[in-house]
This record gives structure tokens, sequence and C-alpha cells, in this order.
């Protein structure tokens, strides 16, 4: 067998290439305090890649590595839709059922029971299909800086109108996760915090991972920055810089690529949801292709399923994954189930382009035949 198809040589190439890569996207933080980010490449059980750059904090100088806390912005989303289907499963809803039917608690939220808003079910919240719209008031800047879940759609009772049919498009935004913030307490007769925490990161072993709280103890916290002026000059970019930095269900988790690495594999060994909501949630649901709602991953061959995006590019297996952006941080976690590869790049600076970064990842585990299917 020549050297070139030997597959432990072709993934040790690849690991090369997966080096040269981020050394250089990273190459200002090898000799100046800079931020940077963490990066976890899993094929099964087996690490291929684990490795950080750069500084978590720049005033502290804490190096970012594997334990490094993130913002991981809306890949937060998927847990959200996790814990729904988690109620769907103890027949506490309907995802499919008007949202008006849920329960009474939640109808001081809702603008008065008329057409077209009883139409709205739980299911295209979280698909991004409600139809409604992004009307947060943004005049008040200390409600923008910080505002919770529960202010943040306290506009939607006040709406006289959708941007489209319930179902019939892709509108990627954040206030129809924070209704369903209010669901899972006022169904759960729990705080939010706690009910995630007990029956979505425990299980999965994520027992350092927290919502963001302006008051929380986040152990190995990253901050998040962006360009200053000035040659190699960074500012801190997060809470009471960024806007909405502190809701919770549509983008406040901080954790680790270590961390979310258990959280995957709670889902392929169907710890946390049965195997029927997994599939639920991995099922294209919402094309986003095309949308002439939202921009936000709207690629060939996208979907949005329940708190993922599903991928189909021609000759790769089919992807799930998302993206997060929140303040200074800009986040990828992607997995191939059929191949039970996930990749992971966390990164606490927003100045280099993502997808492009996606693509040549993508491409290097590609050739190295690490998309295969699991053995």
């Amino acid at each position: 067998m020549s050297c070139s198809n030997n597959p432990e040589h072709k993934i040790a190439n690849a690991i090369n290439k997966l080096d040269n890569l981020f050394s250089e996207r990273y190459s200002d933080t090898k000799d100046n305090i800079a931020p940077g980010g963490a990066v976890l490449i899993k094929k099964g059980d087996s690490v291929l890649y684990d490795k950080g750059w750069g500084y978590a904090d720049i005033f502290f100088e804490k190096k970012i590595d594997g334990n490094t806390n993130f913002n991981i912005a809306s890949c937060s989303k998927q847990f959200t839709a996790v814990a729904i289907l988690k109620l769907m499963e103890s027949n506490m809803i309907d995802i499919n059922k008007s949202i008006y039917d849920i329960s009474k608690d939640v109808l001081p939220y809702l603008p008065k029971r008329r057409k077209p808003f009883e139409d709205i079910t739980t299911a295209q919240l979280i698909a991004h299909s409600s139809g409604i719209p992004d009307a947060r008031p943004r005049t008040d800047k200390n409600f923008v800086l910080y505002s919770t879940d529960m202010q943040s759609i306290e506009y939607i009772k006040d709406l006289d109108s959708l941007n489209f049919t319930p179902g019939t498009e892709y509108e990627y935004i954040n206030p129809t996760y924070q209704l369903l913030y209010l669901f899972i307490e006022k169904l759960s007769h729990e705080n939010f915090d706690k009910y995630m925490y007990n029956n979505i990161f425990l299980p999965s072993n994520m027992y350092n991972t927290k919502y963001f709280s302006p008051d929380a103890n986040i152990a190995n916290m990253a901050h998040g920055y962006i360009p200053a002026e000035g040659q190699n000059e960074w500012k801190e970019y997060d809470y009471g810089e960024e806007n909405f930095f502190a809701t919770k269900a549509d983008g406040g988790i901080y954790t680790s690529t270590h961390e979310y690495a258990n959280w995957i594999r709670a889902l392929r060994d169907e710890i946390v949801i049965t195997p029927y909501s997994k599939s639920l949630a991995w099922t294209p649901i919402t094309k986003v292709s095309n949308s002439k709602y939202s921009d936000y991953q709207n690629r060939p061959n996208t979907y949005y399923g329940y708190g993922w995006f599903i991928e189909q590019q021609p000759n790769y297996p089919l992807k799930v994954y998302h993206t997060g952006d929140n303040g200074g941080f800009q986040i990828y976690e992607g997995y191939f189930p059929s191949a039970d590869l996930t990749v992971l790049v966390f990164e606490n600076r927003n100045d280099k382009p993502r997808w492009e970064m996606v693509e040549k990842i993508d491409e290097i585990l590609y050739q190295a035949g690490l998309m295969n299917d699991k053995e």
C-alpha cells in the first residue's frame, strides 16, 4: 500500500494541515497578547485535534485552552430546543398546536387571540418560521444593553401583524427563543437556569456550563474582543458593550469545547432526548436557502430543524451545525452524524472570516477519509 493511501498517514497529514490552518489564523497570538480560539475535532470518542491559541482574558493574561468557557451565542438555541422536546416527551406540550393552547399562564405575554397569531405553533418558533418580527425597541440604550429574556418579549403582546403566514418562510430572529424561555418556566414550574442545569447540562456531563448573568461566577471565563485603534490593540466587547447580551434562551450559554463535546456525545447516545426527538431536531424543516426575510446562514442546500441548521452539500454527508455571534465571540460547531465527526471552533474575536475556515476544515477532513461512515 502506498504511503499516500495509508489511512494513518492521511489522518496525520490532515492534522498537519489543520495545524497550519490555525497557526496562520492565529499568527498574531504568537508574539502578542491577543484573543484567539479553541479548536476540538473528534472522530467518535477519539480526539484528533485539541488546541488553544491566544488569550481568554487580555488584562489577566489567561491563555485559552479546551477548558476555557466561551459565550457560545446562538449555539445556545439548540439547548433551548432540546428542553422543549423533553417537555414534549413528558406530554407537557404539543409543539404542533397553537401557542395559545400551551397554558393560560403564557396568554398575558401574547397578542389577543386572533388570526394570524393563533396559527403560530411552538414548532414554528423553534424552526424560525413563525412570522413574528423582531420589533424589540431600540431607543432606550439601557434596555438594549441589559434587557433580560422576559423584558425582551414585552413587545410581542402588542403586535398587530406578522411578517408572513406562519410556517411558510424562514426568518432568523432571537425573540421567538425568548418566548420558549417563558414556556419552559411556565410548564416546568422551575427557574429556567435551574431546569436547564438539572435536565440538560448535568445529564450531558456539562458541570461547568452556565448561563450568563451579571452576577454569575463563570470559571475559566473568556471575554469577547474586537480590534481597537492601534496595532495589536483590542477592546473588550461583551456584556455592557454588545446589544441584548444578557438574554439566555437565544444565546447566553458559557461553555468550553471539552464540555460541548460531551453535549454532542450525549445527543449521539440519546442520553438527553429520545431517538425520535433527536430525529425531529435534525430533520430539515424550514428552507433557509434563498430566504427573502433573513440572510443568516442563507447559503445553498441549507435548512433549519429544531435548534440546528442542516446542510447537505454535494459530495459531503449531512451536517447539523450552528454558528454563534455575540459581542466579540464567534462560534462554530458542526457534527456529521453518519461519520460521528465533531468540529468545534470557539473564538473570542470576530475579525477573521468564519465560513472560509469551515470550508477548508471540511475539505481537509473529507480528503482524509474522516467523513466516512462511523465504524
